[in-house]
């Protein structure tokens, strides 16, 4: 990482402490800078969430080539959202300890395994599984649905796997074969 990049990450976190800063790494022509994010999470002492209004501005100004945020008061190892979430957005992700201000970058494998990945909601969770199986299996790619956290935990919240199922393309069948779904209640929807 060049020095003015991460002298411009460490002014962000330290602005920031005890928060998360998060930004992002750009490419413009042949230099690189640091853009740095609001954090909009509603819980911003243990995750981020970058705006992505400013996620655009940032395109707008050059290519997105990596994603940037602190880990305040703990160490510079990803957690498994982090792993997560590096994958999907298939970039190198940058975390720095603050004040520590050790910096460790992770990048991505192409090759999250099916079978025992840690459920991280809305990047590897059941509905991201299934996502990925059909991708590797038949080629298909299925829209990512927008979905909250503990969606499944009120009896008043409807199933998103019925509500969405049609729009992905799925439809019900009397004889299950290889490829079909076969969705359970788990909890309360």
């Amino acid at each position: 990482m060049r020095k003015h990049i991460l002298n411009a990450i460490q002014a962000h976190a330290a602005a920031e402490y005890p928060k998360e800063c998060c930004g992002l790494l750009l490419a413009i022509g042949r230099k690189q800078q640091y853009f740095p994010c609001i954090n909009v999470s509603t819980e911003q002492n243990e995750e981020f969430r970058i705006d992505p209004e400013q996620y655009a501005a940032a395109e707008d100004e050059g290519e997105v080539i990596g994603v940037i945020h602190s880990h305040p008061d703990a160490t510079s190892r990803p957690s498994p959202r982090d792993l997560a979430m590096c994958e999907a957005t298939a970039m190198p992700w940058h975390i720095l300890s603050w004040p520590e201000g050790d910096l460790r970058t992770i990048v991505p494998t192409g090759d999250v395994p099916l079978l025992k990945r840690p459920f991280v909601h809305g990047a590897w969770d059941c509905w991201q599984v299934c996502a990925d199986w059909y991708k590797r299996e038949w080629g298909l790619e299925f829209e990512a649905f927008n979905r909250a956290d503990g969606w499944w935990e009120s009896k008043d919240n409807i199933s998103l796997y019925e509500a969405n199922y049609e729009a992905a393309g799925f439809y019900r069948v009397d004889q299950p074969q290889r490829g079909d779904m076969i969705v359970m209640e788990v909890g309360r929807t």
